[in-house]
């Protein structure tokens, strides 16, 4: 089993930690309102920091501890570079950059994950995140300005996770009868084009919509996605899917916009309740993508552009927003081997 914070292998979200040695309750106060993954602190400072509040520790005391669960390294040459790279794959590498030279950091992102890198402001963060297209896993940030603390966790919420979304043709929609449907209630407001992906089986997804939008018989519920039957599955964070059925009060869920840009979201309730149910048949690529959702006209999918577009009103031709993802999965992971789902 993994530490507390560590990503594993092929996991795309990116983390920010911020650096507060010596302490400074200023910036330590604005690392957890902004949404910071960790804070690395000097021993004795963390009885401070959960006076604040909860969030992850690397401290000698922490929840993180230097030299068991992180590797600090400073990169000055190739046989620095060179070291680092055969450095222990399972714990957290550190590395700061002693002229903030970009090959070395290109070369061991090439090599390995769990890699962050020290920088002292929001822009060089943008950078770090950018290198190889892929980006290091994440930041320290080594500043005293609380400022450049909630600008540097924007940037990198803003660079994080993002999915390859297409459009698809309905092929079919099918009224199907009683069943249980997953509520998926968050503990944040979506913006309208913004929803979860979902889907039958692991090959494709589809976008559906956040019931964002106003209408006749019930008020917006932008904190909530009615994102299908118990056995569908959906993308979380890392490229890793969960069942329906199994998402509870404190989960992470992947909430996606049309562009394929994504956020972390909390479940804050599920409810699984029986309802009418129907079955979206579309195509993308060649490949069927399927989902059973249930039959009401405040279900929507969302559209190429933007939109959305209730199961109600869904016909044959219809284009809506997919996710294609091969590989068969093993307890939400990504495994080697031969899958058929139907």
């Amino acid at each position: 089993m993994l530490r507390p914070g560590l990503m594993e292998e092929g996991s795309r979200m990116k983390r920010v930690w911020v650096r507060i040695i010596p302490w400074n309750k200023q910036v330590a106060v604005s690392a957890l309102e902004s949404g910071a993954d960790a804070v690395l602190l000097a021993k004795g400072d963390a009885p401070r920091m959960k006076e604040l509040g909860r969030m992850m520790i690397v401290a000698p005391d922490g929840d993180l501890v230097p030299g068991r669960d992180l590797i600090e390294m400073e990169v000055r040459s190739k046989a620095d570079e060179v070291a680092a790279a055969k450095a222990p794959a399972d714990k957290f590498l550190l590395l700061r950059m002693s002229d903030w030279t970009i090959i070395p950091l290109e070369n061991l992102i090439a090599q390995r994950g769990n890699i962050l890198v020290e920088v002292a402001d929001a822009e060089a963060a943008r950078t770090a995140m950018g290198i190889l297209e892929k980006g290091v896993d994440g930041v320290l940030l080594n500043s005293a300005d609380p400022n450049e603390v909630r600008k540097a966790v924007a940037i990198v919420r803003e660079m994080s996770e993002t999915v390859a979304l297409e459009t698809a043709t309905v092929r079919e929609v099918l009224p199907l009868g009683m069943g249980d449907r997953v509520c998926v209630d968050t503990c944040s407001n979506m913006a309208p084009g913004q929803g979860m992906l979902v889907g039958n089986t692991t090959e494709g997804f589809l976008l559906v919509h956040s019931e964002t939008l106003e209408n006749p018989y019930v008020a917006a519920r932008p904190f909530r996605v009615n994102a299908g039957a118990v056995h569908a599955y959906t993308l979380v964070p890392g490229g890793k899917t969960r069942y329906l059925s199994d998402l509870k009060a404190g989960d992470e869920t992947l909430v996606v916009d049309p562009a394929g840009r994504t956020q972390v979201a909390y479940v804050g309730r599920a409810k699984i309740e029986r309802r009418p149910l129907l079955l979206v048949k579309a195509e993308a690529g060649g490949k069927e993508i399927a989902l059973v959702l249930q039959n009401a006209e405040t279900i929507r999918l969302t559209t190429p552009e933007g939109g959305s577009i209730s199961v109600a009103a869904l016909k044959a031709g219809d284009k809506i927003l997919a996710h294609r993802m091969g590989g068969a999965r093993h307890f939400g992971m990504k495994v080697t081997e031969t899958l058929k789902e139907r």
